[in-house]
């Protein structure tokens, strides 16, 4: 078993997201030590954000965090009145005329904001949480690992878990040579805009959280998603995230590379929507900011090709699986994950498994779990710009379930 030098160390965590806050609850609660290390300099360097839907791991959330911090997620919803009526209802709509193609399978759902969410989280964890450090090195030594940071002294760690996202740091020093992500032939936009109530209401009387939909001719794809509403943003307005994709099949398709082009390109690709859709979309306020969402994922290595430096070194959510937000399931995993990997660490602590096979488990679970659950992820990007080809039992629309573990 791990001898006490090593485990007076703290776990180090790599950066201060969603996977790496939920981590930080679990060894609080179980009295493992950690330090959270993140590369912004402080919890609003992102912006407003966006909003995630926590659908299967909320089981996980409620067994995991402290009567304190669960109320301040439900406050975290983009619209907490809906939270407890909510029918899980949703929706793929042909864009042309708002009729429902498919009503993908509800379970309970709660959608929140990312950025509120984040703070949620860290309110209890936040003397543990350092800011603006970023990750240039992990060194291995006897008894312990040592993470180096582009500013302040080297930290020695028991374990350094990268939950670091999509474009890892971590995973970038454990994979050398197969870190990159896979990109997809997808090209999207996101943007946000601001409505009166008068507005919202034709939106919210088609689900008053989230739907989407492809438009049969021209096979772009559009989500559209309440962000805040007047009681949550003290305003009188309702924002919504609207994000249209299409499939990369000429020069044309490309992206240009400023806001106000991408704005122009937003309103020319909802050409032939609905009428509601296309104000919608034509309401996007020509200086808006426009964000790039990159189509890309990363399927876990096979064991052969895992390499985690005696157990010492891990990954966690979008850096150990970074899927395409099509099935809206990455961060439901991501949070599986952290759980999982405070119930080994917490084994290892106990003296019931060296760290070694604790975290080979741990990574063993986690491929054999997220590695189907990535590729899904990529067909369902695929299969939403394909009117024709859609059909029940495609990616997009099969039902957003996981059967949880009981031994957690």
């Amino acid at each position: 078993m791990e001898d006490q030098q090593s485990l007076d160390k703290p776990v180090v965590i790599i950066g201060a997201g969603v996977v790496g806050l939920v981590l930080a609850h679990g060894l609080a609660k179980a009295g493992i030590p950690f330090a959270v290390y993140e590369r912004d300099a402080h919890i609003d360097a992102r912006g407003q954000g966006w909003a995630i839907t926590l659908h299967w791991a909320l089981p996980l959330i409620r067994a995991l965090l402290d009567a304190e911090t669960l109320a301040a997620l439900d406050a975290t919803q983009v619209d907490a009145a809906m939270g407890e009526a909510d029918t899980g209802n949703f929706l793929f709509l042909n864009l042309a005329t708002l009729d429902p193609k498919f009503r993908i399978p509800p379970n309970e759902r709660r959608r929140v904001n990312r950025e509120r969410l984040r703070k949620a989280l860290l309110a209890r964890v936040a003397p543990h949480v350092y800011w603006d450090r970023q990750l240039v090195g992990v060194d291995e030594a006897a008894h312990a690992v040592t993470a180096r940071f582009d500013k302040g002294s080297p930290v020695d760690a028991s374990v350094v878990v990268g939950a670091d996202g999509s474009n890892s740091a971590v995973r970038r020093l454990l994979f050398p040579a197969c870190f990159a992500n896979h990109q997809l032939p997808v090209r999207v936009l996101g943007a946000s805009v601001s409505l009166p109530l008068q507005e919202a209401a034709p939106l919210r009387a088609i689900d008053p959280l989230l739907f989407h939909g492809c438009h049969p001719e021209t096979g772009v794809f559009l989500w559209v998603s309440l962000l805040e509403t007047p009681a949550t943003n003290d305003s009188a307005l309702y924002r919504f995230q609207v994000i249209l994709s299409w499939r990369l099949n000429s020069p044309d398709d490309e992206l240009p590379p400023d806001d106000a082009a991408r704005v122009r390109v937003m309103k020319q690709r909802a050409h032939g929507f609905h009428p509601t859709l296309r104000r919608l979309v034509d309401s996007i306020e020509p200086d808006a900011s426009v964000m790039q969402v990159v189509a890309q994922d990363w399927p876990p290595p096979p064991p052969d090709a895992w390499d985690n430096r005696h157990g010492r070194v891990t990954l966690a959510g979008d850096a150990a699986h970074a899927m395409t937000m099509y099935r809206g399931e990455a961060g439901n995993h991501g949070i599986l994950d952290a759980v999982r990997l405070c119930s080994a660490l917490k084994a290892v602590y106990a003296g019931q498994k060296t760290l070694q096979a604790a975290i080979d488990e741990y990574e063993a679970e986690l491929r054999l779990r997220t590695g189907p659950a990535v590729l899904l992820s990529r067909q369902a990007c695929l299969d939403a710009h394909d009117w024709a080809g859609l059909n029940e039992e495609s990616a997009v629309l099969k039902k957003r379930a996981l059967n949880l573990p009981t031994d957690l």
